[in-house]
Protein backbone atom coordinates (compact mmCIF):
# COMPACT_ATOMS: atom_id res chain seq x y z
CA UNK A 1 0.00 0.00 0.00
CA UNK A 2 2.88 2.36 0.86
CA UNK A 3 4.46 1.55 -2.51
CA UNK A 4 1.31 2.60 -4.35
CA UNK A 5 1.19 5.86 -2.39
CA UNK A 6 4.80 6.61 -3.28
CA UNK A 7 4.18 6.25 -7.05
CA UNK A 8 4.16 9.66 -8.72
CA UNK A 9 1.13 9.08 -10.98
CA UNK A 10 -1.13 12.13 -11.29
CA UNK A 11 -2.60 12.41 -14.81
CA UNK A 12 -3.07 16.00 -15.93
CA UNK A 13 -6.55 15.21 -17.27
CA UNK A 14 -8.08 15.14 -13.79
CA UNK A 15 -6.44 18.35 -12.54
CA UNK A 16 -7.27 20.10 -15.85
CA UNK A 17 -11.00 19.43 -15.42
CA UNK A 18 -11.13 21.55 -12.27
CA UNK A 19 -12.67 24.87 -13.32
CA UNK A 20 -13.14 23.61 -16.88
CA UNK A 21 -15.57 25.84 -18.81
CA UNK A 22 -17.40 26.09 -22.12
CA UNK A 23 -14.83 28.45 -23.66
CA UNK A 24 -11.96 26.06 -22.94
CA UNK A 25 -14.01 23.15 -24.30
CA UNK A 26 -14.62 24.96 -27.61
CA UNK A 27 -10.93 25.79 -27.97
CA UNK A 28 -9.94 22.19 -27.18
CA UNK A 29 -12.42 20.79 -29.70
CA UNK A 30 -11.18 23.12 -32.47
CA UNK A 31 -7.53 22.30 -31.66
CA UNK A 32 -8.29 18.57 -31.48
CA UNK A 33 -9.98 18.59 -34.90
CA UNK A 34 -7.08 20.46 -36.52
CA UNK A 35 -4.44 18.23 -34.89
CA UNK A 36 -6.42 15.15 -35.94
CA UNK A 37 -6.34 16.39 -39.54
CA UNK A 38 -2.58 17.08 -39.26
CA UNK A 39 -2.01 13.60 -37.81
CA UNK A 40 -3.80 11.71 -40.61
CA UNK A 41 -1.01 11.80 -43.23
CA UNK A 42 1.73 11.42 -40.63
CA UNK A 43 0.15 8.36 -38.99
CA UNK A 44 -0.37 6.72 -42.38
CA UNK A 45 3.12 7.60 -43.62
CA UNK A 46 4.88 6.45 -40.45
CA UNK A 47 2.98 3.16 -40.49
CA UNK A 48 3.94 2.43 -44.09
CA UNK A 49 7.58 3.54 -43.68
CA UNK A 50 7.91 1.29 -40.62
CA UNK A 51 7.15 -1.75 -42.77
CA UNK A 52 3.70 -2.45 -41.32
CA UNK A 53 0.88 -0.51 -43.00
CA UNK A 54 -1.41 2.53 -42.88
CA UNK A 55 -3.93 0.83 -40.59
CA UNK A 56 -1.26 0.14 -37.95
CA UNK A 57 -0.21 3.79 -38.05
CA UNK A 58 -3.78 5.05 -37.62
CA UNK A 59 -4.58 2.50 -34.89
CA UNK A 60 -1.47 3.58 -32.98
CA UNK A 61 -2.39 7.25 -33.26
CA UNK A 62 -5.93 6.48 -32.03
CA UNK A 63 -5.30 4.11 -29.11
CA UNK A 64 -1.89 5.34 -27.94
CA UNK A 65 -2.93 8.96 -28.49
CA UNK A 66 -6.02 8.44 -26.32
CA UNK A 67 -4.09 6.79 -23.46
CA UNK A 68 -1.25 9.33 -23.54
CA UNK A 69 -3.72 12.24 -23.40
CA UNK A 70 -5.88 10.65 -20.70
CA UNK A 71 -3.12 9.28 -18.44
CA UNK A 72 -0.05 11.38 -19.29
CA UNK A 73 1.67 14.07 -17.26
CA UNK A 74 1.35 16.91 -19.79
CA UNK A 75 -1.73 18.99 -20.52
CA UNK A 76 -1.07 19.36 -24.23
CA UNK A 77 1.06 16.37 -25.27
CA UNK A 78 -0.15 14.61 -28.43
CA UNK A 79 1.00 11.01 -28.70
CA UNK A 80 1.27 8.63 -31.60
CA UNK A 81 3.74 7.06 -34.04
CA UNK A 82 6.79 9.21 -34.84
CA UNK A 83 9.60 9.19 -37.35
CA UNK A 84 12.18 8.33 -34.70
CA UNK A 85 10.83 4.78 -34.43
CA UNK A 86 10.75 4.00 -38.15
CA UNK A 87 14.28 2.60 -38.30
CA UNK A 88 13.87 0.38 -35.23
CA UNK A 89 10.41 -0.91 -36.20
CA UNK A 90 11.49 -1.72 -39.74
CA UNK A 91 14.45 -3.76 -38.47
CA UNK A 92 12.33 -5.67 -35.93
CA UNK A 93 9.65 -6.51 -38.52
CA UNK A 94 12.31 -7.76 -40.96
CA UNK A 95 13.92 -10.04 -38.36
CA UNK A 96 11.14 -11.02 -35.96
CA UNK A 97 7.90 -10.27 -37.81
CA UNK A 98 4.83 -8.45 -36.49
CA UNK A 99 4.63 -10.75 -33.45
CA UNK A 100 8.18 -9.82 -32.46
CA UNK A 101 7.35 -6.12 -32.89
CA UNK A 102 4.32 -6.49 -30.60
CA UNK A 103 6.40 -8.21 -27.90
CA UNK A 104 9.19 -5.61 -28.15
CA UNK A 105 6.63 -2.79 -27.85
CA UNK A 106 5.01 -4.36 -24.77
CA UNK A 107 8.44 -4.85 -23.17
CA UNK A 108 9.32 -1.22 -23.92
CA UNK A 109 6.02 -0.16 -22.35
CA UNK A 110 6.83 -2.11 -19.17
CA UNK A 111 10.28 -0.48 -19.03
CA UNK A 112 8.71 2.98 -19.40
CA UNK A 113 6.21 2.26 -16.61
CA UNK A 114 9.04 1.09 -14.33
CA UNK A 115 11.01 4.24 -15.15
CA UNK A 116 8.04 6.31 -14.04
CA UNK A 117 7.36 4.19 -10.94
CA UNK A 118 10.98 4.52 -9.80
CA UNK A 119 10.92 8.27 -10.57
CA UNK A 120 13.55 8.27 -13.29
CA UNK A 121 11.77 10.98 -15.26
CA UNK A 122 14.29 13.67 -14.36
CA UNK A 123 17.31 11.42 -14.97
CA UNK A 124 16.28 10.74 -18.57
CA UNK A 125 16.75 14.45 -19.28
CA UNK A 126 20.49 14.07 -18.64
CA UNK A 127 21.09 12.21 -21.93
CA UNK A 128 24.08 14.03 -23.53
CA UNK A 129 22.89 16.49 -26.15
CA UNK A 130 25.42 15.41 -28.85
CA UNK A 131 23.95 11.89 -28.69
CA UNK A 132 20.39 13.20 -29.11
CA UNK A 133 21.44 15.36 -32.07
CA UNK A 134 23.48 12.50 -33.54
CA UNK A 135 20.84 9.79 -33.46
CA UNK A 136 18.10 12.22 -34.55
CA UNK A 137 20.20 13.26 -37.56
CA UNK A 138 21.00 9.60 -38.30
CA UNK A 139 17.31 8.66 -38.16
CA UNK A 140 16.50 11.54 -40.52
CA UNK A 141 19.05 10.31 -43.08
CA UNK A 142 17.73 6.75 -42.78
CA UNK A 143 14.09 7.85 -43.24
CA UNK A 144 15.11 9.86 -46.31
CA UNK A 145 16.90 6.85 -47.79
CA UNK A 146 13.87 4.58 -47.31
CA UNK A 147 11.66 6.82 -49.47
CA UNK A 148 13.63 6.71 -52.72
CA UNK A 149 11.83 3.62 -54.05
CA UNK A 150 8.39 5.22 -53.70
CA UNK A 151 9.51 8.73 -54.69
CA UNK A 152 11.05 7.55 -57.97
CA UNK A 153 8.46 4.82 -58.54
CA UNK A 154 11.16 2.19 -59.13
CA UNK A 155 8.86 -0.67 -58.16
CA UNK A 156 11.51 -2.56 -56.16
CA UNK A 157 9.62 -5.28 -54.28
CA UNK A 158 12.26 -5.98 -51.63
CA UNK A 159 14.51 -3.09 -50.66
CA UNK A 160 17.56 -4.12 -48.56
CA UNK A 161 17.48 -2.98 -44.94
CA UNK A 162 21.18 -2.08 -44.82
CA UNK A 163 21.88 1.57 -45.70
CA UNK A 164 24.76 0.92 -48.11
CA UNK A 165 23.05 -2.06 -49.80
CA UNK A 166 19.88 0.04 -50.10
CA UNK A 167 21.66 2.74 -52.12
CA UNK A 168 23.46 0.18 -54.27
CA UNK A 169 20.03 -1.31 -55.04
CA UNK A 170 18.69 2.15 -55.95
CA UNK A 171 21.56 2.86 -58.36
CA UNK A 172 21.08 -0.55 -59.97
CA UNK A 173 17.43 0.34 -60.65
CA UNK A 174 17.91 3.87 -61.98
CA UNK A 175 16.58 2.71 -65.36
CA UNK A 176 13.21 1.84 -63.76
CA UNK A 177 12.34 5.39 -62.68
CA UNK A 178 8.67 6.29 -63.17
CA UNK A 179 8.79 9.97 -64.12
CA UNK A 180 5.13 10.55 -63.31
CA UNK A 181 5.65 9.17 -59.78
CA UNK A 182 8.68 11.42 -59.40
CA UNK A 183 6.65 14.43 -60.54
CA UNK A 184 3.91 13.60 -58.00
CA UNK A 185 6.49 13.29 -55.22
CA UNK A 186 8.29 16.53 -56.13
CA UNK A 187 4.97 18.40 -56.44
CA UNK A 188 3.97 17.13 -52.98
CA UNK A 189 7.24 18.41 -51.51
CA UNK A 190 6.78 21.82 -53.14
CA UNK A 191 3.20 22.12 -51.83
CA UNK A 192 4.35 21.31 -48.27
CA UNK A 193 7.27 23.77 -48.49
CA UNK A 194 5.27 26.70 -49.91
CA UNK A 195 1.94 26.12 -48.12
CA UNK A 196 2.94 28.12 -44.99
CA UNK A 197 3.33 31.21 -47.21
CA UNK A 198 -0.33 30.90 -48.16
CA UNK A 199 -1.76 29.77 -44.81
CA UNK A 200 0.03 28.72 -41.65
CA UNK A 201 -3.09 27.08 -40.24
CA UNK A 202 -3.64 24.64 -43.11
CA UNK A 203 -1.24 21.65 -42.83
CA UNK A 204 0.83 21.43 -46.00
CA UNK A 205 1.07 17.64 -45.85
CA UNK A 206 -2.72 17.28 -45.83
CA UNK A 207 -3.15 19.75 -48.71
CA UNK A 208 -0.48 17.89 -50.69
CA UNK A 209 -2.28 14.58 -50.13
CA UNK A 210 -5.68 16.02 -51.14
CA UNK A 211 -4.33 17.69 -54.29
CA UNK A 212 -2.11 14.81 -55.42
CA UNK A 213 -4.78 12.18 -54.69
CA UNK A 214 -7.17 14.14 -56.91
CA UNK A 215 -4.55 14.55 -59.67
CA UNK A 216 -3.62 10.85 -59.63
CA UNK A 217 -7.29 9.83 -59.66
CA UNK A 218 -7.81 11.97 -62.78
CA UNK A 219 -4.68 10.57 -64.46
CA UNK A 220 -5.89 7.05 -63.80
CA UNK A 221 -9.46 7.81 -64.92
CA UNK A 222 -8.29 9.14 -68.29
CA UNK A 223 -5.65 6.35 -68.67
CA UNK A 224 -2.82 8.89 -68.77
CA UNK A 225 -0.76 7.25 -66.01
CA UNK A 226 -1.23 4.82 -63.15
CA UNK A 227 0.64 5.87 -60.00
CA UNK A 228 0.84 3.30 -57.19
CA UNK A 229 -1.51 4.07 -54.28
CA UNK A 230 -1.94 2.80 -50.73
CA UNK A 231 -4.82 0.59 -51.93
CA UNK A 232 -2.52 -1.10 -54.47
CA UNK A 233 -0.21 -2.23 -51.68
CA UNK A 234 -2.40 -2.47 -48.56
CA UNK A 235 -5.95 -3.38 -47.68
CA UNK A 236 -7.57 -1.20 -45.02
CA UNK A 237 -10.01 -3.04 -42.75
CA UNK A 238 -13.49 -1.79 -41.96
CA UNK A 239 -14.77 -1.50 -38.41
CA UNK A 240 -13.11 -0.94 -35.04
CA UNK A 241 -9.59 -2.29 -34.31
CA UNK A 242 -9.82 -5.91 -33.11
CA UNK A 243 -8.08 -7.25 -30.01
CA UNK A 244 -5.50 -9.93 -30.83
CA UNK A 245 -2.66 -11.67 -29.06
CA UNK A 246 0.88 -11.35 -30.50
CA UNK A 247 1.81 -14.36 -32.63
CA UNK A 248 5.29 -15.83 -32.25
CA UNK A 249 7.32 -17.15 -35.16
CA UNK A 250 7.11 -20.91 -35.63
CA UNK A 251 9.49 -22.78 -33.34
CA UNK A 252 10.24 -19.72 -31.17
CA UNK A 253 9.49 -19.63 -27.44
CA UNK A 254 8.27 -16.50 -25.69
CA UNK A 255 11.32 -16.40 -23.40
CA UNK A 256 13.89 -16.72 -26.21
CA UNK A 257 12.08 -14.07 -28.24
CA UNK A 258 11.98 -11.69 -25.26
CA UNK A 259 15.66 -12.33 -24.60
CA UNK A 260 16.57 -11.51 -28.20
CA UNK A 261 14.34 -8.40 -28.23
CA UNK A 262 15.42 -6.93 -24.88
CA UNK A 263 18.13 -4.62 -26.33
CA UNK A 264 15.77 -3.12 -28.94
CA UNK A 265 12.94 -2.89 -26.38
CA UNK A 266 15.27 -0.89 -24.14
CA UNK A 267 16.18 1.35 -27.08
CA UNK A 268 12.49 1.92 -27.89
CA UNK A 269 11.83 2.79 -24.23
CA UNK A 270 14.78 5.18 -23.98
CA UNK A 271 13.97 6.84 -27.30
CA UNK A 272 10.30 7.15 -26.36
CA UNK A 273 11.17 8.61 -22.97
CA UNK A 274 13.63 11.14 -24.41
CA UNK A 275 11.34 12.25 -27.23
CA UNK A 276 8.21 12.55 -25.07
CA UNK A 277 9.94 14.43 -22.23
CA UNK A 278 11.70 16.80 -24.62
CA UNK A 279 8.35 17.47 -26.30
CA UNK A 280 6.70 18.07 -22.91
CA UNK A 281 9.51 20.45 -21.87
CA UNK A 282 9.14 22.50 -25.06
CA UNK A 283 5.36 22.61 -24.53
CA UNK A 284 5.84 23.79 -20.93
CA UNK A 285 7.87 26.75 -22.15
CA UNK A 286 5.10 27.80 -24.53
CA UNK A 287 2.04 27.42 -22.27
CA UNK A 288 3.74 28.32 -18.99
CA UNK A 289 2.95 25.01 -17.32
CA UNK A 290 5.02 22.24 -15.76
CA UNK A 291 4.55 18.63 -16.77
CA UNK A 292 4.96 15.65 -14.44
CA UNK A 293 7.75 13.62 -16.05
CA UNK A 294 7.13 10.43 -14.01
CA UNK A 295 3.40 10.44 -14.80
CA UNK A 296 4.25 11.09 -18.45
CA UNK A 297 6.52 8.03 -18.53
CA UNK A 298 3.85 5.85 -16.92
CA UNK A 299 1.24 7.11 -19.40
CA UNK A 300 3.59 6.47 -22.33
CA UNK A 301 4.36 3.01 -20.97
CA UNK A 302 0.70 2.06 -20.56
CA UNK A 303 0.01 3.22 -24.13
CA UNK A 304 2.80 1.01 -25.47
CA UNK A 305 1.61 -1.96 -23.43
CA UNK A 306 -1.96 -1.71 -24.75
CA UNK A 307 -1.52 -0.70 -28.40
CA UNK A 308 0.22 -3.92 -29.63
CA UNK A 309 -2.87 -5.95 -28.70
CA UNK A 310 -4.73 -4.00 -31.41
CA UNK A 311 -2.00 -4.26 -34.02
CA UNK A 312 -0.32 -0.94 -33.23
CA UNK A 313 3.34 0.07 -33.18
CA UNK A 314 5.50 1.98 -30.65
CA UNK A 315 4.27 5.46 -29.80
CA UNK A 316 5.57 8.52 -27.99
CA UNK A 317 4.95 12.23 -27.65
CA UNK A 318 5.13 13.97 -31.03
CA UNK A 319 6.54 17.49 -30.79
CA UNK A 320 5.17 18.70 -34.16
CA UNK A 321 1.61 17.61 -33.34
CA UNK A 322 1.96 18.89 -29.78
CA UNK A 323 2.98 22.33 -31.07
CA UNK A 324 0.11 22.28 -33.59
CA UNK A 325 -2.22 21.58 -30.66
CA UNK A 326 -0.85 24.52 -28.66
CA UNK A 327 -0.84 26.93 -31.62
CA UNK A 328 -4.51 26.16 -32.32
CA UNK A 329 -5.68 26.79 -28.74
CA UNK A 330 -5.46 23.37 -27.08
CA UNK A 331 -4.81 23.72 -23.37
CA UNK A 332 -6.04 20.47 -21.76
CA UNK A 333 -5.88 16.74 -22.57
CA UNK A 334 -9.43 17.00 -23.96
CA UNK A 335 -7.88 18.34 -27.20
CA UNK A 336 -5.74 15.21 -27.48
CA UNK A 337 -8.79 12.99 -26.91
CA UNK A 338 -10.74 14.88 -29.62
CA UNK A 339 -7.83 14.34 -32.04
CA UNK A 340 -8.12 10.56 -31.55
CA UNK A 341 -11.87 10.71 -32.26
CA UNK A 342 -11.12 12.47 -35.57
CA UNK A 343 -8.63 9.74 -36.51
CA UNK A 344 -11.12 7.02 -35.56
CA UNK A 345 -13.75 8.56 -37.83
CA UNK A 346 -11.21 8.64 -40.68
CA UNK A 347 -10.42 4.94 -40.14
CA UNK A 348 -14.10 3.96 -40.01
CA UNK A 349 -15.61 6.24 -42.65
CA UNK A 350 -12.87 7.30 -45.07
CA UNK A 351 -10.99 4.04 -45.67
CA UNK A 352 -11.82 4.16 -49.38
CA UNK A 353 -10.37 7.66 -49.68
CA UNK A 354 -7.22 6.71 -47.79
CA UNK A 355 -6.64 3.82 -50.22
CA UNK A 356 -6.47 6.34 -53.10
CA UNK A 357 -3.51 8.27 -51.62
CA UNK A 358 -0.48 7.93 -53.98
CA UNK A 359 2.68 6.39 -52.51
CA UNK A 360 5.02 9.07 -54.01
CA UNK A 361 2.99 11.71 -52.17
CA UNK A 362 3.57 9.95 -48.83
CA UNK A 363 7.25 9.67 -49.75
CA UNK A 364 7.28 13.45 -50.21
CA UNK A 365 5.65 13.92 -46.78
CA UNK A 366 8.31 11.73 -45.13
CA UNK A 367 11.16 13.48 -46.95
CA UNK A 368 9.98 16.77 -45.42
CA UNK A 369 9.68 15.04 -42.04
CA UNK A 370 13.27 13.77 -42.37
CA UNK A 371 14.50 17.25 -43.33
CA UNK A 372 12.82 18.79 -40.29
CA UNK A 373 14.24 16.05 -38.08
CA UNK A 374 17.80 16.36 -39.41
CA UNK A 375 18.70 19.37 -37.28
CA UNK A 376 21.44 20.33 -39.74
CA UNK A 377 21.61 23.86 -38.35
CA UNK A 378 22.22 22.47 -34.87
CA UNK A 379 24.88 20.10 -36.22
CA UNK A 380 26.57 23.00 -38.02
CA UNK A 381 26.66 25.11 -34.84
CA UNK A 382 27.92 22.17 -32.73
CA UNK A 383 30.86 21.74 -35.12
CA UNK A 384 32.27 24.92 -33.55
CA UNK A 385 32.28 23.32 -30.07
CA UNK A 386 34.71 20.90 -28.39
CA UNK A 387 36.23 18.03 -30.35
CA UNK A 388 34.86 15.47 -27.91
CA UNK A 389 31.27 16.64 -28.51
CA UNK A 390 31.83 16.57 -32.28
CA UNK A 391 33.27 13.04 -32.03
CA UNK A 392 30.27 11.79 -30.02
CA UNK A 393 27.79 13.49 -32.38
CA UNK A 394 29.20 12.11 -35.64
CA UNK A 395 29.95 8.67 -34.21
CA UNK A 396 26.34 8.36 -33.06
CA UNK A 397 25.05 9.69 -36.39
CA UNK A 398 27.17 7.33 -38.53
CA UNK A 399 26.43 4.27 -36.39
CA UNK A 400 22.70 5.04 -36.56
CA UNK A 401 22.86 5.22 -40.35
CA UNK A 402 25.23 2.32 -41.07
CA UNK A 403 24.27 -0.09 -38.26
CA UNK A 404 21.30 0.61 -36.00
CA UNK A 405 20.08 2.90 -33.25
CA UNK A 406 20.74 0.41 -30.43
CA UNK A 407 24.46 0.22 -31.22
CA UNK A 408 24.62 3.97 -31.83
CA UNK A 409 23.16 4.91 -28.44
CA UNK A 410 25.29 2.33 -26.58
CA UNK A 411 28.55 3.41 -28.23
CA UNK A 412 27.61 7.10 -28.04
CA UNK A 413 26.90 6.86 -24.31
CA UNK A 414 30.16 5.00 -23.63
CA UNK A 415 32.11 7.58 -25.65
CA UNK A 416 30.39 10.48 -23.88
CA UNK A 417 31.12 8.98 -20.46
CA UNK A 418 34.77 8.20 -21.30
CA UNK A 419 35.37 11.68 -22.71
CA UNK A 420 33.62 13.26 -19.72
CA UNK A 421 35.86 11.26 -17.37
CA UNK A 422 38.91 12.41 -19.30
CA UNK A 423 37.82 16.02 -18.88
CA UNK A 424 37.40 15.56 -15.14
CA UNK A 425 40.78 13.80 -14.94
CA UNK A 426 42.40 16.69 -16.78
CA UNK A 427 40.76 19.19 -14.43
CA UNK A 428 41.81 17.29 -11.27
CA UNK A 429 45.34 18.02 -10.10
CA UNK A 430 47.41 16.26 -7.41
CA UNK A 431 50.53 17.95 -6.03
CA UNK A 432 53.07 17.14 -3.30
CA UNK A 433 54.29 20.12 -1.22
CA UNK A 434 57.09 20.18 1.39
CA UNK A 435 58.14 23.80 1.92
CA UNK A 436 55.13 26.05 1.56
CA UNK A 437 51.58 26.14 0.24
CA UNK A 438 50.36 28.86 -2.09
CA UNK A 439 46.96 30.15 -0.98
CA UNK A 440 44.27 30.93 -3.58
CA UNK A 441 42.01 33.26 -1.54
CA UNK A 442 39.24 30.72 -1.14
CA UNK A 443 38.30 31.61 2.39
CA UNK A 444 40.78 29.40 4.26
CA UNK A 445 43.37 32.12 4.83
CA UNK A 446 44.04 35.68 3.84
CA UNK A 447 47.86 35.59 3.53
CA UNK A 448 49.62 34.49 0.34
CA UNK A 449 51.67 31.48 1.49
CA UNK A 450 51.64 28.95 4.33
CA UNK A 451 54.92 27.53 5.66
CA UNK A 452 54.98 23.75 6.07
CA UNK A 453 56.82 22.50 9.22
CA UNK A 454 59.84 20.20 8.89
CA UNK A 455 59.18 16.45 8.57
CA UNK A 456 55.74 17.25 7.10
CA UNK A 457 54.53 16.93 3.50
CA UNK A 458 51.17 17.89 2.00
CA UNK A 459 49.36 15.97 -0.75
CA UNK A 460 46.86 18.38 -2.27
CA UNK A 461 44.00 16.87 -4.31
CA UNK A 462 42.36 19.56 -6.42
CA UNK A 463 39.13 18.01 -7.80
CA UNK A 464 36.93 14.90 -7.46
CA UNK A 465 38.74 11.82 -6.11
CA UNK A 466 37.33 9.00 -8.23
CA UNK A 467 38.57 5.91 -10.07
CA UNK A 468 39.98 7.96 -12.94
CA UNK A 469 42.35 9.89 -10.64
CA UNK A 470 42.93 7.39 -7.82
CA UNK A 471 45.68 5.51 -9.68
CA UNK A 472 47.56 8.77 -10.26
CA UNK A 473 47.42 9.49 -6.52
CA UNK A 474 48.77 6.01 -5.74
CA UNK A 475 51.65 6.38 -8.23
CA UNK A 476 52.55 9.83 -6.88
CA UNK A 477 52.71 8.64 -3.26
CA UNK A 478 55.10 5.84 -4.22
CA UNK A 479 57.50 8.03 -6.22
CA UNK A 480 58.88 9.99 -3.25
CA UNK A 481 60.64 9.19 0.01
CA UNK A 482 57.86 9.82 2.53
CA UNK A 483 58.00 12.23 5.44
CA UNK A 484 57.00 11.06 8.95
CA UNK A 485 53.85 13.20 8.87
CA UNK A 486 51.68 13.29 5.74
CA UNK A 487 48.76 15.66 5.25
CA UNK A 488 46.17 14.87 2.57
CA UNK A 489 44.50 18.18 1.77
CA UNK A 490 40.99 17.48 0.42
CA UNK A 491 39.37 20.92 0.49
CA UNK A 492 38.43 20.69 -3.22
CA UNK A 493 37.40 17.04 -3.23
CA UNK A 494 33.68 17.42 -3.97
CA UNK A 495 33.08 13.66 -3.92
CA UNK A 496 34.98 10.40 -3.49
CA UNK A 497 34.02 7.02 -4.95
CA UNK A 498 34.83 3.49 -3.80
CA UNK A 499 38.07 3.34 -5.84
CA UNK A 500 39.26 6.61 -4.31
CA UNK A 501 38.41 5.29 -0.83
CA UNK A 502 40.25 2.04 -1.58
CA UNK A 503 43.40 3.84 -2.76
CA UNK A 504 43.29 6.18 0.23
CA UNK A 505 42.94 3.17 2.50
CA UNK A 506 46.01 1.50 0.91
CA UNK A 507 47.96 4.76 1.30
CA UNK A 508 47.01 5.07 4.99
CA UNK A 509 47.76 1.42 5.75
CA UNK A 510 51.20 1.70 4.15
CA UNK A 511 51.93 4.93 6.04
CA UNK A 512 50.82 3.53 9.38
CA UNK A 513 52.86 0.40 8.71
CA UNK A 514 55.97 2.59 8.34
CA UNK A 515 55.17 4.41 11.59
CA UNK A 516 54.00 7.55 9.83
CA UNK A 517 51.00 9.73 10.71
CA UNK A 518 48.32 10.68 8.19
CA UNK A 519 46.22 13.83 8.66
CA UNK A 520 43.19 14.59 6.50
CA UNK A 521 42.51 18.30 5.97
CA UNK A 522 39.53 20.26 4.62
CA UNK A 523 37.19 17.27 4.39
CA UNK A 524 33.66 18.40 3.49
CA UNK A 525 30.67 16.81 5.29
CA UNK A 526 29.68 14.59 2.36
CA UNK A 527 33.18 13.17 1.92
CA UNK A 528 33.61 12.89 5.70
CA UNK A 529 30.45 10.78 5.87
CA UNK A 530 31.77 8.45 3.15
CA UNK A 531 35.14 8.15 4.92
CA UNK A 532 33.46 7.38 8.25
CA UNK A 533 31.35 4.62 6.67
CA UNK A 534 34.51 3.14 5.14
CA UNK A 535 36.26 3.28 8.58
CA UNK A 536 38.95 5.61 7.20
CA UNK A 537 38.28 8.09 10.02
CA UNK A 538 38.79 5.29 12.52
CA UNK A 539 42.09 4.30 10.85
CA UNK A 540 43.70 7.75 11.08
CA UNK A 541 41.95 8.76 14.29
CA UNK A 542 39.21 11.37 14.50
CA UNK A 543 41.70 13.87 15.97
CA UNK A 544 43.58 13.69 12.64
CA UNK A 545 40.59 14.61 10.48
CA UNK A 546 40.38 18.42 10.45
CA UNK A 547 38.34 20.98 8.53
CA UNK A 548 41.07 23.63 8.00
CA UNK A 549 44.65 23.57 6.77
CA UNK A 550 45.66 25.78 9.73
CA UNK A 551 44.39 23.15 12.16
CA UNK A 552 46.03 20.35 10.15
CA UNK A 553 49.41 22.16 10.13
CA UNK A 554 49.11 22.94 13.84
CA UNK A 555 48.43 19.27 14.51
CA UNK A 556 51.36 18.29 12.26
CA UNK A 557 53.68 20.76 14.04
CA UNK A 558 52.64 19.30 17.38
CA UNK A 559 53.42 15.74 16.21
CA UNK A 560 56.68 16.85 14.55
CA UNK A 561 57.83 18.47 17.82
CA UNK A 562 57.27 15.18 19.64
CA UNK A 563 59.37 13.37 17.03
CA UNK A 564 62.30 15.76 17.63
CA UNK A 565 62.27 15.21 21.40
Amino acid sequence: MNLLKSIDFRPKLFSSLRGYNRETLIRDIIAGIIVGIVAIPLAIAFGIASGVGPTEGLVTAIIAGLIISALGGSKVQIGGPTGAFIVIIYGIVQEFGLGGLAIATIMAGVILVLMGVFKLGTIIKFMPYPIIVGFTGGIAITIFSTQMNDLFGMGIESVPANFIDKWICYFNNVGNINWVSLAVGVASILIIVFMPRISKRLPGSLIAIIVMTGVCALLKHYNVADVETIGDRYQLPSGLPQFRLPALAEGESLFSTMQALLPVAFTIAMLGAIESLLSAMVADGVIGDRHNSNTELIGQGLANIVVPFFGGIPATGAIARTMANINNGGRTPIAGIVHTVVLLLVLLLLGGVVEMIPMPCLAGVLIIVSYNMSGWRTIRSMCRQSRSDIAVLFTTLLLTVIFDLTIAIEVGLVMAIVLFMRRIMESTNISVLRDEIEVHHDGERSDERITIPQNVEVYEIDGPFFFGIATRFEELTRMRTPMPIRIVRMRKVSFIDSTGIHNLEIFIEAALGEGQTVILSGVNPQVFSALRRARIVEMVGEENVLDHIDKALARAAELAAKLEQ
